[in-house]
């Protein structure tokens, strides 16, 4: 299972994300490898495209990315984009992925 947490400031910004979790065999499963990939876009796209200022950490089964307050302007879009993805793919695949918020 692939639990996917988004972190939304009191004002609805969203300033993050942690995905965790395999869904099926390591390398092996397309949700999975689209979870990653989407994931590392976001990530590599924040910290080298966008050069905003985010905590990043990443871990077999774990990433999580935090962008600073002061940033979250500029890295709006790929994070909304990032989450209308995800809550796409759980759409289509319930059973496999979870999309969660969490007010920070």
């Amino acid at each position: 299972m692939i639990r996917a947490e988004f972190f939304i400031q009191a004002d609805g910004e969203l300033s993050g994300f942690c995905v965790t979790g395999h869904n099926g065999e390591a390398g092996q499963d397309i949700l999975c490898a689209a979870v990653s990939s989407a994931a590392y876009l976001v990530a590599n796209t924040v910290t080298e495209v966008i050069r905003a200022d985010a905590e990043v950490a990443v871990e077999d089964g774990y990433m999580l990315v935090r962008v600073a307050s002061g940033q979250l302007k500029n890295c709006r879009s790929i994070l909304e984009g990032f989450k209308l993805h995800l809550q796409g793919l759980e759409e289509q695949y319930p059973q496999n992925i979870i999309v969660s918020y969490t007010e920070v």
